[in-house]
């Protein structure tokens, strides 16, 4: 993973959690590991009305996550962190071209970034062990992960495979490149 260390963390907010999400401490500490040694950070932050809105309590991060000063932070109404967004903007602006994901939820917002990110050419690693969301009626949480970790393993986008790794993996390769 040589070049520029970036993390991209979704939708990791007060109003998000409302609903209640596992392993929310876990989550938390591996994405404050990410961002601790990450050159860059870019918040994505999900607003709508219903306790979501841009400004209100529900809208700002958890408090137990880090912001580094020079982060960068993108707030989105859909699913897909790209969707009528400055995201890509924002990213070229940058010079970005490959990016860490975490954050919430699995099966909804970081799984519609991933798929969106990759088909748009950015080379995406997943962080494994630093995405949660909450038990759905079909499934439970523990399972969706696991389930979105292999599908986003075997994504077939040719030439651009979306790879998904331990946080640990991940710093460990970041410290030697």
């Amino acid at each position: 993973m040589a070049g520029k260390r970036i993390v991209m963390v979704v939708d990791m907010q007060n109003g998000v959690f409302a609903t209640e999400r596992i392993q929310r401490e876990q989550c938390v500490a591996r994405i404050n590991q990410l961002t601790a040694v990450a050159d860059t950070v870019i918040f994505i932050q999900h607003a709508e009305a219903g306790g979501l809105e841009e400004g209100s309590d529900g809208f700002a991060l958890l408090p137990e996550l880090n912001q580094p000063a020079n982060a960068l932070y993108v707030s989105k109404t859909a699913c897909d962190a790209f969707y009528q967004t400055r995201l890509e903007k924002v990213l070229h602006d940058h010079d970005i071209h490959s990016f860490v994901i975490c954050g919430c939820a699995t099966d909804y917002c970081v799984d519609t970034t991933i798929k969106n990110g990759a088909s748009r050419g950015y080379s995406i690693t997943v962080a494994q062990d630093a995405h949660t969301t909450a038990n759905r009626p079909a499934a439970q949480a523990a399972v969706l992960i696991e389930h979105y970790n292999a599908v986003w393993a075997t994504l077939t986008v040719p030439g651009n495979p979306v790879r998904v790794k331990p946080v640990d993996t991940i710093l460990h390769e970041w410290q030697t490149n």
